[in-house]
């Protein structure tokens, strides 16, 4: 299929003075629009072998000292962040010809943020979190069902942050708004940190 890219434009003169402020407003309008899961982005680990792999997580907090999602942190993404905490995301907002792409490295969070967090889930995904030992191999759906009607006999009322679950901030050292163009000729800038503050680049589409 032919895609016509016509949404906009992305000029130097219209960016922030800061990555996070401008990501903000492109999330701002991503959810304005209605897109399904406008915080989901692609985290993209590589292991101690170099194998690269991706999934999606969601974002749960942005400030300005970086992107912070939460997850199991004994799944293969914590392995391979322990290995190499050397990470990028992906925003990959189609519907509106845009994405957001950071690079960056990838840090736990501390256990009072994850603590604060952990309180604001549901809490069937307490319990989710309690019975999936994420990554690990299972025998069935009925083990994975079973796992977790265990937990919630086990905690009839609140359910405790466990020890192996919390997480992660990706400090970026590049994020790049990238915004589809007519005739290919997309808007591509990055902004690159540069001691305690940023410079950007305009990258050919």
């Amino acid at each position: 299929m032919r895609r016509r890219y016509t949404a906009g434009r992305l000029l130097e003169a219209d960016l922030a003075a800061d990555p996070f402020e401008e990501f903000r407003v492109w999330l701002h309008d991503a959810v304005a629009s209605g897109l399904p899961e406008p915080n989901a982005m692609v985290l993209a680990t590589v292991s101690a072998e170099g194998q690269p792999s991706t999934r999606n997580v969601l974002l749960k907090g942005v400030d300005a000292d970086g992107f912070v999602f939460y997850t199991n942190q004994a799944s293969r993404k914590a392995v391979e962040i322990e290995a190499n905490p050397r990470v990028s995301l992906c925003f990959p907002w189609i519907a509106m010809e845009r994405q957001v792409l950071v690079c960056g490295t990838a840090t736990p969070v501390s256990r009072a943020d994850s603590e604060a967090y952990w309180v604001t889930r549901p809490r069937e995904s307490q319990i989710s979190a309690w019975a999936s030992r994420q990554s690990s191999v299972i025998g069935s759906r009925e083990e994975l069902e079973a796992a977790a009607a265990a937990v919630a006999g086990r905690y009839p009322d609140e359910v405790p942050l466990p020890q192996f679950w919390g997480g992660y901030r990706v400090a970026p050292v590049s994020v790049e708004f990238w915004q589809g163009g007519p005739a290919r000729l997309h808007d591509r800038l990055c902004y690159l940190r540069d001691g305690d503050g940023w410079t950007v680049q305009r990258l050919a589409p």
